[in-house]
């Protein structure tokens, strides 16, 4: 996990990108009825600016409030690192999915002002499952392993183990 504010930075950039490319792509694919290979580049341009919504909106909003709740959930001392990991994914999902589904909803999708709020509930409902597994099976590890391995995390983790068996 990140240890420090340009760490977090990164990391939280990381996430963002495969969580909201993913997410795209998965909108994408329910608007023209199934997944073809022009999705994928079909979603690039939604990245282009949906990616720095996500960004902010994660960096000033979610993460500080996700982090607090988690502390309160798993307690000062989880019994597994993956406790902590897990709460802190489980209610960022739960934060970023009803303001992105509103940010793509006000962009993307401009319903009549008479149908804002229920096209904004829909698209919440609908994007809240796929960004659930998405986070946990996908765009979670990935990110958590390409982080880990870029800065050395599992490494000091491995030698932090041994030196304490050690003792």
């Amino acid at each position: 996990m990140p240890k420090n504010r340009i760490q977090t930075a990164i990391f939280t950039l990381m996430m963002v990108l495969v969580m909201v490319y993913g997410m795209i792509c998965y909108n994408i694919t329910l608007e023209v009825g199934g997944l073809s290979n022009f999705v994928f580049v079909e979603a690039l341009p939604e990245l282009a600016f949906m990616g720095p919504i996500a960004f902010l909106l994660d960096m000033l909003v979610v993460s500080p409030i996700a982090s607090r709740h988690a502390a309160k959930l798993v307690g000062p001392r989880p019994q597994t690192p993956f406790a902590m990991v897990a709460a802190i994914s489980a209610l960022s999902v739960q934060l970023m999915c009803p303001l992105m589904s509103l940010a793509a909803t006000l962009i993307i999708k401009r319903p009549a002002n008479v149908n804002i709020l229920a096209t904004w509930i829909q698209t919440t409902i609908l994007n809240l499952p796929m960004a659930f597994f998405w986070q946990f099976f996908v765009a979670g590890p990935i990110v958590r392993g390409v982080f880990g391995t870029l800065f050395g995390e599992k490494r000091e983790a491995a030698s932090n183990a041994a030196e304490q068996t050690a003792q």
